[in-house]
């Protein structure tokens, strides 16, 4: 039988790992008492960091080719082109108003936990904007760290103000 405490810690990895919900949605499950103990943050950070990262090389190195490879098809070819006509569009306007801090909106886009950011997203426009793969994984990784941290207080605070109310 798997312990309380391992279940927790796979739940934060794998919902780190879940498109839009990503480590936003990890951290908070991770230091909240709702589904046990909670997990100390370090541990907690380090797991939800490593499961959000790990889709990341694959959704650089294989999005774009999966998109081109569908705009064509029956059923899902407009919807693979719209994605690939906008995120190329968005990625110019980017790439025109940021220039050489290119990395830098890419690092805040990511790191500033709104919805439909993060490291998915990040990583679907890097690919799309042929960005360079460490510069990009170096920037999203700040910024998945930075999202993790906002989180975090965000959710002591949130928990802590429930705890008082509650108990």
């Amino acid at each position: 039988m798997i312990s309380n405490v391992i279940l927790k810690y796979l739940l934060v990895f794998f919902v780190s790992m879940v498109p839009l919900i990503e480590l936003r949605g990890a951290v908070p499950i991770g230091i909240s008492p709702l589904l046990g103990d909670p997990i100390s943050l370090v541990p907690l950070y380090i797991v939800c960091i490593i499961g959000n990262m790990l889709p990341v090389p694959f959704i650089f190195f294989f999005a774009r080719k999966l998109l081109v490879w569908g705009a064509d098809k029956k059923f899902i070819g407009k919807f693979f082109s719209f994605c690939l006509e906008k995120g190329e569009k968005a990625g110019k306007t980017l790439q025109s108003k940021t220039g050489q801090g290119l990395y830098v909106a890419l690092f805040l886009f990511v790191g500033i936990p709104l919805p439909g950011t993060g490291a998915w997203t990040g990583t679907l426009a890097a690919s799309l904007l042929n960005m360079d793969f460490k510069k990009s994984i170096l920037a999203i990784t700040a910024g998945v760290v930075l999202a993790g941290i906002i989180m975090g207080l965000a959710s002591i605070g949130v928990f802590g103000a429930f705890g008082a109310i509650f108990s």
